[in-house]
């Protein structure tokens, strides 16, 4: 059922039942009123015969014939349409007339305000007044209660009929204003379903209806396809990584595979080798493997890098991965001469795990190319502040890095001739500087010798809110496929 035909069915049933209500509290409220006027009546009457009814009963008990008919006549006159009952003392009946219950037992016998007296179906209001003299007695005034049914029964007609006509009359005007009111809502249901999933949340732009839940709903629709947009582009991001990662394994790994084939068939053509040429086959085997091992897990970085998501970011102290990576390359190599300077906390928002391959493979780097020949390296480690920025150098003796080829050398399996390595660890660092809306950047030494990596990092500040998070998943990051555009 339609939306606007609820709400229709539902007026046409509820507004009935509060007509009916209404009509009940008013009859009560018309019965109340009617019969404080009946009351007040009552009353009227009573201060207008009870000098009669005293008059009445000094003659009963004078033996007056003549003056009690008189009083009796007007004290009917005076009673108009009510019913008058009068009793001396001694309990004899010295007047009853006119509409009265047909038992007098049933009369109250303690004066007071009026009261309600039922016999047989019949309802009567009565009034008792104690009258008080030489000739005491007890005047009865009593009112059928049913003089007032027919403006009782007036009301309850016209409450009836009202809420007969309004059933269908508020259920038609409900339905009209309700397909009114459910317009926008329509509107917006067709436009959605007329949306074409490839268009997003760019071809879904309704204009506003000034009915705050329609707007709400809309907005909450946009939402909801920006989110889906933006895990779209997630997807296709998942799936070129997994494809570049594929073509890139496959193309790097070529090398280290054919060579190793080519020791294990030498291994396995001449298995009376001289010990001298198979050590050196079984050191090649190893070293195409360790250089296979590192291949794989800095592809796998490099992809983690790519698809990391927002979540993964946190209040990082830079300081104290700086100091385990520092302690991390002494226990790796003591023969270097490491030192570090920096304060003793130094916080950012980031990725943790991606800091730190920041931080390690810009030592690492160092510690492999930033030494002279035969010369144990030399590495200079300094963590500050510059402003808003975290600012993080790297700085070696080594034989330095040309201005030309300093650019590329953040490209992905950019190697030097006699590098060991596997050309992606300088690519993980600008890839990390990047994710975390910062800079790395390659100069001169101190002197002009050696190399000089700088990394600039935003600094946490207390007053910046955490939700502005570094990472924007609407932002293209394909490190692995070397397209940073």
């Amino acid at each position: 059922m339609k939306l606007s035909s609820r709400i229709a069915l539902s007026v046409t049933v509820v507004v009935p039942l509060l007509v009916l209500g209404a009509g009940a509290l008013l009859l009560g409220l018309v019965n109340r009123d009617l019969r404080g006027q009946q009351d007040a009546r009552l009353h009227d009457r009573a201060a207008a015969v009870l000098p009669a009814a005293r008059a009445l009963l000094t003659a009963d008990r004078g033996g007056r014939p003549k003056v009690e008919r008189n009083q009796s006549r007007r004290i009917l006159g005076d009673a108009l349409d009510s019913g008058v009952r009068v009793v001396a003392a001694d309990g004899s009946v010295v007047l009853a007339g006119g509409p009265a219950p047909a038992d007098p037992a049933r009369l109250p016998d303690v004066p007071g305000g009026p009261v309600t007296v039922r016999e047989h179906g019949d309802v009567w209001r009565v009034l008792t007044v104690r009258v008080d003299g030489p000739a005491a007695g007890t005047l009865w005034l009593i009112a059928p209660a049913a003089a007032d049914g027919p403006q009782l029964a007036a009301v309850r007609r016209r409450v009836l009929l009202v809420s007969l006509l309004a059933a269908p009359v508020s259920g038609l005007v409900a339905l009209g204003l309700a397909r009114r009111a459910t317009l926008s809502i329509r509107r917006l249901s067709r436009r959605a379903a007329e949306l074409d999933p490839a268009a997003g949340a760019a071809a879904f732009a309704p204009g506003r209806s000034r009915i705050t839940e329609v707007d709400e709903l809309a907005t909450t629709i946009r939402v909801l396809l920006t989110r889906y947009d933006e895990q779209a582009v997630r997807t296709v991001q998942a799936l070129d990584t997994a494809r570049e990662f594929s073509s890139a394994a496959s193309h790097e790994l070529r090398t280290p595979l054919t060579s190793m084939r080519t020791d294990l068939d030498v291994l396995a053509a001449h298995p009376d080798l001289p010990a001298g040429e198979r050590a050196e086959v079984v050191r090649d085997l190893r070293a195409d493997h360790a250089r296979l091992e590192e291949l794989l897990t800095a592809l796998r970085t490099l992809a983690q890098g790519d698809l990391v998501e927002v979540s993964a970011f946190a209040p990082i102290d830079l300081a104290d991965l700086v100091a385990d990576a520092a302690a991390e390359t002494r226990r790796r190599h003591p023969e270097v001469r490491l030192s570090v300077q920096g304060p003793a906390e130094v916080r950012v928002f980031g990725w943790e795990s991606g800091l730190r391959i920041l931080v390690a493979n810009l030592l690492g780097n160092a510690v492999v190319h930033g030494h002279p020949p035969d010369r144990p390296a030399v590495v200079s480690v300094r963590l500050g502040t510059e402003g808003e920025s975290v600012l993080l150098t790297v700085a070696d003796q080594g034989p330095g890095i040309e201005p030309s080829a300093r650019q590329a050398v953040f490209s992905r399996f950019h190697r030097r001739p006699d590098s060991p390595g596997s050309g992606l660890g300088l690519t993980l660092v600008a890839q990390q500087a990047a994710l975390h809306r910062g800079t790395v950047s390659v100069g001169a030494g101190a002197g002009g010798t050696g190399s000089r990596f700088e990394v600039r990092l935003p600094l946490l500040r207390a007053d910046a809110p955490t939700v502005e998070l570094p990472v924007q998943l609407a932002l293209r990051r394909d490190w692995l496929a070397g397209d940073r555009s």
